[in-house]
């Protein structure tokens, strides 16, 4: 303390946090919460939900007034609704199912899947939009392909896991998982949904890079894959006319660059706020099917800049959240599972932005959550429900759920408190895969048990050296 004029101090100056530190802190504070993953799963999926409802009403209002058949405005609405109560069902039982018991059954989802897509090429499919994958049980329909993407997540994570201390050798990682995934990359192909594929690659690419593969993989399986997609390109008139609608979006704007074309207009249009709900002419028929995968455009032409940007930021938002939960995580299956789904999912809405703006060629895949509903929106449900379930499963969230209860979520939606992380027992003198932090990725290569020749050669020179040293020692001795 300074003392002026004798004996009056000088009083300290307090200086003022401002906004943005204070906001900073309260968001880290609040971030390192046991259960904010778990809660901002909640929040995103809800958000995300709600707005699809609302641009659902706002793009089928028009689509679905037909006097012929008497259904009114609202038919593709409360249908779209009908498909959101039976997500919420799902979303609460991939919440509420212990992630043990998804596991155990894993391979038998998978083998179920691969049976529908043998049986949708048969006369029990039905054709929608040129490809014949889809189930029509009376109202409703079923895509095989959506329900085989979360398969060969969970099982394909198991085996990894499995073969945690083999994944050095080439033939233990690439051998069952890849070959299964081809297979079903072959009965997609043929129904025919390029769509479909491309997201069934995203899955295995996030689950070998989650298992520890190495980078090389990646360049031969990326090129393998674009070479194969150029030839799929090639071979069938109407996606070589897609890919060359791309390449010169202006030569025809009638034919197959309407629909791209009439997206990027209705963009242009919207501006900065958009023209407000209900307002944009996308509903009018000037964007054909504008419910299902263009329905982003309809989002920039009625809400703008600002609402492209916020919904962009929505699912920044589960990509960040997805791989909180991945790297939070200490069960290697949980954490290969967590990063897998938020990849695929991140990438899915990736894919069809990045169509409606322009800046890849229309594939046909739907906007997460957004888009109207059907296999894809309940799926999409299940996969949320499966990462709110593993968000529960941190070990910090773990111990704060055994000790202070369920909290009021878990309460209301009767949740069972999650077990806490096990390794699994291993022989006296090898470790546990998933023992520790780093359990998700396996331990660098120099870390793993080299190979019995390469161990012979080490042994080899380690007794080499010691002869020399011994050698050396007698020379000096003598």
């Amino acid at each position: 303390m300074t003392v002026v004029d004798g004996d009056k101090p000088r009083p300290r100056r307090v200086r003022k946090e401002s906004p943005f530190v204070a906001l900073r802190t309260g968001l880290t504070a609040w971030l390192s919460r046991p259960l904010a993953s778990f809660h901002l799963v909640l929040a995103l999926t809800g958000i995300l939900t709600v707005i699809g409802a609302v641009m659902v009403l706002s793009a089928s209002s028009v689509a679905s007034y037909n006097p012929k058949t008497g259904s009114g405005v609202y038919a593709l609405f409360f249908r779209h609704l009908m498909f959101v109560a039976l997500g919420g069902i799902v979303f609460w039982v991939g919440l509420r199912v212990r992630l043990e018991r998804i596991r155990r059954m894993s391979a038998t989802m998978t083998v179920i899947c691969l049976g529908l897509l043998l049986l949708v090429l048969t006369p029990l499919g039905s054709t929608v939009n040129g490809s014949q994958g889809w189930f029509k049980l009376g109202v409703f329909t079923f895509q095989p392909v959506e329900a085989a993407k979360v398969a060969l997540a969970f099982w394909g994570a198991h085996i990894l896991v499995i073969k945690y201390s083999k994944l050095h050798q080439w033939r233990h990682l690439l051998v069952p998982v890849v070959p299964v995934a081809l297979l079903m990359f072959a009965l997609v192909m043929m129904q025919p949904d390029l769509g479909g594929t491309i997201t069934l690659a995203v899955v295995l690419l996030g689950l070998l890079w989650f298992a520890g593969a190495p980078k090389r993989l990646f360049g031969v399986i990326l090129a393998g894959g674009l070479s194969g997609v150029l030839v799929l390109a090639i071979i069938a008139p109407y996606r070589l006319a897609r890919v060359m609608s791309f390449l010169s979006p202006d030569a025809d704007t009638s034919a197959e660059g309407f629909q791209a074309n009439q997206a990027k207009l209705a963009l242009a249009d919207g501006g900065l706020f958009g023209k407000g709900l209900g307002q944009g002419a996308s509903n009018w028929g000037y964007l054909p099917n504008v419910q299902n995968d263009f329905i982003f455009a309809l989002i920039g032409e009625e809400l703008g800049f600002v609402g492209c940007a916020v919904v962009l930021a929505l699912f920044a938002g589960v990509a960040v959240v997805g791989l909180r939960i991945a790297t939070r995580n200490i069960d290697p299956w949980i954490r290969i599972v967590a990063g897998t789904l938020t990849v695929f999912l991140v990438a899915q809405a990736a894919i069809n932005i990045g169509y409606v703006v322009g800046l890849l060629p229309v594939t046909g895949v739907t906007l997460p959550l957004i888009s109207y509903g059907g296999t894809s929106l309940v799926i999409t449900m299940l996969i949320m429900g499966v990462l709110a379930n593993a968000a529960r499963h941190e070990p910090e969230a773990v111990a704060a759920l055994r000790s202070h209860g369920p909290g009021k979520f878990g309460r209301l939606l009767r949740l069972p408190a999650p077990d806490p992380y096990r390794p699994p027992s291993t022989r006296k003198g090898t470790r546990a895969a998933g023992n520790g932090t780093k359990a998700a990725r396996p331990a660098p290569r120099a870390a793993r048990p080299a190979p019995a020749q390469e161990r012979r050669r080490s042994a080899r020179r380690t007794t080499a050296n010691r002869g020399a040293r011994s050698t050396a020692n007698r020379r000096g001795h003598w």
